[in-house]
């Protein structure tokens, strides 16, 4: 590997990408305010600069050969891909070559006269990436010069550089068609003039290497698209830049006599994910390709176990010599940035944890043993805290063991088949036709945030801080009662996060104070850190929701996050499998929901955003994850009565091809997130005869945008097309967290007015039309979120 600063080394590291938020999320922050007007565009640039010199001088001091480039964008990094090939949408009237981070700001959040482009999930984890609108008239004639500037910041740094990029089947693959049956693989041509114009700048600029990240080689794609691959980087090869095809999340050794063929330089393989595959990768390997090992868990915190690593390595060092390269799985982008910021966690808990820059020097060690460094004493020190968290008895407890292991069918089944519940639920709650409810959060206000920071530094005492919820949650019942809401919420205030907030409560976990990640945009999460086994030692809700059913005569809804979305967005223990310790999550909070029916809570939701998220990339896996993740939410839903309505709340789109086993969930009400796709999700829930009710949303919360009625009640109507109205409820996309309450009240309002003017046409027996002339446009496309 050439480079500026490297030794004489032989196996080299690097990384595929590393966090762009920053420790502290300076970035989140500074686009926030610039969102907002408080900074210009000079000063939002100026924290990016900083933060990308700071991250890669921590790479470079780590002992990494190169620092990668092109990992950092301002919003996602499928974005910034189209604002560099010039393919942004056109309904947007943008000039891509011109454009400005304003302009980039809009594409990803909307604007009064567009809404934003699609968001959904990036693969299996919760990052959500930007979806490419593509149409036979797409070009890509070049866009911005960001990323060129990027690459001529390192190298004036005296950085040795390798860039990366999407590669162009998984950006293709991953771009969305606007047109139907248009087949996307016919832009490829046009897309790889795009790419080589690219590639022939970066040789320009003296770069070596040019990491193309093909994680679509992971998923099983059509043929078609496989014979593809081959003619795509034909064209790619020889222009002066050393190719690297990145692939992750899961095992690509069938593509493998493929993918050794491809006129690059090298392959970078997950053995985290698949370490099955290296085998075929190493049989026949070609004499002159470098071979990328990502032997560190880039999705996950747990210390790697590097002598059990080095034992696998040591034989390829020897046989690939130079040719062996080490890296994290995949992109840093999935885990927090510096554990050494943390002041709470134990000593124990510590030491067997491992942030971004601390998998760094992970890689550093496991390089430095390979090239004959004395690395004796970070290895005896990684030997003893594999060893004590593998004899912690703060892992294990017997009693949670033997609760799972006594679950029984009946556990995960509701008394009554569903139109019996049914018939009980509507003789308790008498909805009227089209009921409203909101998916369950209200505005995290600054006040909120102030004084939960404040009843955590323990400057507020545990009174006062209850005192203030209170007092939040009587304002948005009022306000919910005001607008006419017929199933109110008490909207969520005293929680941080739908995740952190229970994990908080029950045993097993623990939390970071700086372990955020970048789930999209601006928006960061904490994941909690799932260490043990997890149990319920008291009530985490009843007590809230009580009081806010006290304030109204209306049915208050109870609000739960899912055990399978717990799970995926905790960092969850490796030592044992995931099916069991969602079950541990099911069982308490199946304990939650029943202390909330006996406390006269009727309505009780359980999200499970996190669902289709959790769905293994290879079909030939499917059948076994949704057997064990839909009866961990049945059993956490299955011991009420028949007259408690049970609901979920789905964020992520594409529920297609699983929608047996969503029904086979049982949930009496499902809300989903449609309004971006424009109801077409909700024409597969048609299509498949969905048996139970079914909210979709008809507002979409990403964006300050408030939709006019027109729009929404269009979007009823279309929904009403498909859905008996009887089964249909009426709700914005995802809960309200995130947004402001002028715009929250605004468009709630909107939404119940569409709905009365939607009842009063039932009512005449009179199809509701809508005067599409003025409804604004709606983006083809379903969104995927984060939580509320």
């Amino acid at each position: 590997m050439s480079n500026t600063h490297q030794s004489a080394e032989k196996v080299a590291a690097h990384i595929l990408g590393f966090p762009r938020i920053g420790a502290r999320r300076e970035l989140k922050f500074a686009q926030e305010q610039f969102w907002r007007g408080e900074i210009g565009e000079a000063e939002l640039a100026t924290v990016g600069k900083t933060l990308r010199r700071t991250h890669w001088q921590w790479q470079r001091e780590a002992g990494l050969d190169v620092v990668t480039v092109g990992d950092f964008a301002w919003y996602d990094q499928m974005l910034g891909a189209a604002v560099l090939f010039g393919s942004v949408p056109a309904r947007f009237g943008f000039d891509a070559k011109t454009l400005t981070l304003a302009q980039y700001f809009e594409l990803a959040r909307g604007n009064a006269a567009q809404p934003a482009m699609e968001m959904t999930k990036w693969f299996d984890t919760n990052y959500h990436y930007l979806v490419p609108e593509l149409d036979a008239k797409t070009s890509f004639d070049g866009g911005v010069d960001w990323l060129f500037h990027e690459v001529e910041e390192a190298l004036t740094l005296g950085h040795a550089v390798k860039v990366v990029l999407p590669g162009p089947l998984t950006f293709l693959w991953l771009s969305k068609a606007k047109q139907p049956g248009y087949d996307k693989l016919a832009l490829l041509p046009a897309l790889l003039q795009a790419y080589t114009r690219v590639i022939d700048r970066l040789a320009a600029l003296k770069v070596q290497w040019l990491q193309l990240d093909e994680p679509a080689l992971a998923l099983d794609l059509p043929q078609a698209w496989l014979d593809a691959c081959q003619p795509a980087y034909d064209a790619l090869a020889a222009r002066g830049v050393s190719l690297l095809l990145a692939t992750y999340f899961d095992d690509v050794s069938a593509h493998a006599g493929l993918i050794k063929r491809l006129p690059v330089q090298g392959v970078h393989l997950d053995l985290v994910r698949a370490p099955q595959q290296l085998q075929a990768f190493v049989d026949g390997w070609h004499s002159e390709k470098v071979l990328s090992l990502g032997v560190i868990n880039g999705r996950n915190v747990w210390v790697s176990d590097l002598n059990g690593i080095l034992a696998t390595l040591r034989p390829l060092a020897e046989r690939l010599g130079e040719r062996l390269w080490l890296s994290a799985s995949c992109s840093l982008l999935h885990v927090p940035v510096d554990l050494a910021q943390e002041s709470k966690l134990d000593g124990e808990l510590q030491a067997w944890l491992a942030f971004a820059k601390q998998k760094l020097a992970e890689l550093n060690v496991l390089k430095g043993a390979l090239n004959g460094a004395d690395v004796h004493a970070a290895l005896a020190t990684n030997a003893q805290a594999i060893a004590s968290r593998k004899t912690s008895p703060r892992i294990h407890n017997p009693a949670v063991a033997e609760r799972v292991a006594a679950l029984t069918l009946a556990d995960s089944r509701r008394h009554s088949p569903f139109a019996l519940r049914q018939a009980a639920q509507r003789a308790r709650f008498n909805l009227p036709l089209l009921p409203t409810t909101t998916i369950g959060s209200f505005p995290q206000t600054a006040e909120i945030r102030a004084a939960r920071a404040a009843f955590k530094r323990g400057e507020l005492s545990a009174a006062a801080y209850e005192a203030a919820m209170q007092a939040e949650i009587a304002l948005v019942v009022h306000k919910q009662d005001e607008l006419g809401l017929d199933v109110p919420v008490h909207g969520e205030a005293e929680r941080n996060d739908m995740v952190e907030y229970f994990g908080e409560q029950l045993s097993g976990y623990a939390f970071s104070e700086y372990g955020w990640v970048q789930s999209y945009g601006s928006r960061c999460v904490k994941p909690p850190l799932l260490f043990g086994d997890v149990a319920r030692p008291q009530a985490m809700t009843v007590a809230w929701s009580q009081y806010a059913q006290s304030l109204t005569t209306k049915p208050m809804k109870g609000m739960l996050t899912g055990p399978v979305t717990i799970l995926q967005w905790s960092f969850v223990r490796d030592d044992q499998p995931r099916e069991t310790t969602c079950l541990q999550i099911a069982l308490a909070i199946r304990d939650e929901v029943c202390d909330l029916e006996n406390a006269g809570i009727g309505i009780i939701q359980i999200d499970e955003p996190a669902f289709r998220e959790g769905l293994p990339l290879k079909h030939a896996q499917w059948a076994e994850y949704l057997e064990w993740a839909g009866r961990a939410f049945r059993v956490s839903a299955s011991g009420v009565q028949d007259a408690t309505q049970i609901h979920t709340h789905m964020c992520y789109s594409e529920f297609n091809d699983i929608l047996p086993a969503i029904a086979a969930m049982d949930a009496d009400v499902i809300t989903i997130e449609t309004s971006r796709s424009d109801m077409e999700l909700l024409e597969a829930f048609g299509e498949f005869h969905y048996p139970n009710e079914i909210g979709p949303g008809v507002y979409d919360i990403h964006s300050p945008r408030v939709p006019p009625v027109t729009e929404m009640l269009r979007l009823i109507a279309k929904a009403l097309e498909v859905i008996p109205a009887d089964r249909l409820w009426i709700n914005p996309d995802c809960g309200l967290k995130t947004r402001g309450w002028p715009e929250t009240e605004a468009a709630l309002a909107n939404m119940l007015d569409a709905t009365r003017q939607a009842r009063a046409a039932l009512a005449e027996g009179r199809k509701l039309v809508v005067d599409v002339a003025k409804t604004a446009p709606v983006a083809a496309g379903a969104c995927g979120c984060s939580g509320q």
